[in-house]
């Protein structure tokens, strides 16, 4: 695992970041995403289940979904504002995607360590202001938090 420390300085991350802060803007899920290939930003999207009514808008499969059908993958990183969940890491593995930047992992750990186990490259930034976000998100709004990740109703708090 990388861990470094910032990340906004990278315009790929700051995009994901950019539509993370507009989503929840737009009364979101605060989680944005940037598909990256051959250092050429393609797409980014954000979390959009709410604005979308759509249980699958997660901000990395917009992301995908915004760049369209693209048969090869192996030069791609995908950059994501929180570490990705189950649904987001399945389609990083489906799709091949080897690289994830990841914004934080403190409040959502996600499917991090599987991505490690089938060989993405995985690097954190510990981004204090992804971090906060997410935090204060989780805090107002945790009904929309838990039915994000997918928390059955017996096991909320």
């Amino acid at each position: 695992m990388s861990t470094h420390d910032g990340g906004a300085g990278d315009p790929h991350y700051a995009a994901a970041l950019a539509v993370a802060e507009a989503s929840l803007r737009a009364g979101g899920v605060p989680i944005g995403s940037a598909l990256v290939i051959d250092g050429e930003l393609v797409a980014t999207g954000s979390n959009r289940r709410v604005q979308d009514c759509d249980p699958t808008a997660h901000a990395e499969i917009t992301c995908l979904r915004n760049a369209g059908r693209i048969t090869d993958y192996r030069d791609a990183t995908l950059y994501t504002t929180l570490a990705p969940c189950d649904l987001c890491t399945g389609a990083v593995l489906l799709f091949g995607i080897p690289r994830v930047v990841v914004g934080e992992a403190v409040n959502f750990t996600g499917g991090l360590q599987l991505l490690r186990d089938r060989g993405v490259e995985v690097t954190i930034l510990d981004d204090p202001q992804a971090t906060e976000l997410m935090a204060g998100f989780t805090a107002s709004h945790p009904e929309l938090w838990n039915e994000d990740i997918g928390v059955p109703d017996d096991q909320k708090s």
